[in-house]
């Protein structure tokens, strides 16, 4: 898989324009896959994800003005309604957990001032295709470099000012349309200079719509934040400087998270023991590398196929089928933050060749 890059820089509404026109095509077929999703796991048609999206789209405007606008310059270039936009972006929220999302994530400490963050990230293998690297230049805030999915505007990855994301979905109730969503507060976080600005950002503006985990890092510190409309909790790094975390809250109880993923604390409980047994071989500081943690924990698959390297598990219908469709490291600190990504399961044979981040 040869993945698209994007360059995308300008104002808010030029930079939304620029990834409409350019993902035009897979934009549309996000569309497509997520009408089937709607329909086959909630029994709604996608007029009517249209409709719930319309809720959003005061308090969009109102608390992220610059997302919006971008929003709607994403429909402008894709020649689309902004409440198609809109719902992608919101995607997590009218699912309310029905989707079957993965993903393990891994914060490690390399040094005080260097974190190296990590994940695969698993879902559905109809949206690979759909896939880009985007970076991001915007006037007076970090450029962000991340892999997203056609027509959203937060995911995983970084910024040049040395702060990562990682993106954890829960399958819990409430959802609350005031707040924001999801992908739009790991925008909010890839906008920010630091964890503290970026928790300080998401707290501002009244925490987020949905119950789900962002692993956010910098070079002097990772939190986990275990986000809900209700109340949040923040999980900081253990004794050897690691923070991990799956498909399940693991300390906030101010929702109600029906268990959901069997697999999702066996592979807690895997990543916690893989990354501990690689610190009792004295793994630490620079020897903590991208090929490393792919080769002895990313490319893992105890408890297949809901192993940290997610395979598909063919039982399922195809719209609630996962795989690990791409693996990031990123390598955290102020002078020159950095990331490899591998499109695939990495172990598998079948993954792509190793892409960097920022790229030339």
């Amino acid at each position: 898989m040869n993945p698209i890059k994007l360059n995308l820089t300008g104002s808010p509404r030029e930079i939304g324009i620029q990834h409409g026109r350019a993902l035009y095509e897979q934009i549309r077929s996000q569309i497509s896959i997520y009408e089937s999703m709607f329909q086959y796991t909630s029994k709604i048609s996608w007029s009517d994800v249209r409709d719930i999206a319309k809720e959003f789209k005061s308090p969009l405007q109102s608390l992220v003005p610059h997302i919006y606008s971008e929003m709607e310059g994403i429909a402008e270039g894709a020649e689309l309604d902004i409440f198609d936009i809109v719902a992608l972006n919101c995607r997590s929220e009218i699912a309310l957990g029905r989707f079957s999302d993965g993903c393990t994530a891994l914060s490690w400490k390399k040094s005080n001032n260097a974190r190296v963050l990590s994940q695969n990230w698993d879902w559905t293998a109809t949206v690979k295709n759909n896939l880009a690297m985007v970076s991001i230049e915007q006037i007076g805030k970090p450029t962000i470099y991340m892999v997203t999915e056609a027509g959203i505007v937060g995911k995983i990855g970084f910024n040049s000012a040395g702060v990562g994301t990682c993106l954890n979905a829960i399958r819990a109730k409430p959802m609350i349309s005031s707040k924001l969503p999801i992908h739009v507060a790991l925008r909010l976080c890839l906008e920010s200079t630091s964890v503290g600005s970026a928790v300080k950002t998401l707290e501002s503006l009244g925490g987020v719509a949905s119950a789900q985990h962002i692993l956010v890092s910098d070079s002097t510190q990772s939190l986990g934040l275990e986000l809900s409309p209700v109340g949040n909790k923040y999980l900081t790094e253990d004794a050897s400087g690691l923070i991990a975390h799956s498909n399940h809250f693991i300390e906030n109880h101010y929702v109600e998270e029906p268990p959901w993923l069997s697999g999702s604390p066996i592979r807690l409980d895997r990543i916690r023991y893989l990354a501990h047994e690689l610190i009792a071989n004295g793994v630490s500081g620079d020897t903590i590398t991208p090929g490393l943690l792919r080769e002895r924990i990313f490319s893992d698959t105890y408890n297949a196929p809901q192993a940290i390297c997610c395979k598909e598990d063919e039982s399922r219908h195809i719209s609630t089928r996962s795989s690990s469709l791409f693996n990031i490291v990123m390598n955290l600190n102020s002078e020159a933050p950095s990331a490899e990504v591998v499109f695939g399961r990495v172990g598998s044979g079948e993954e792509g060749p190793v892409l960097k981040m920022p790229w030339v």
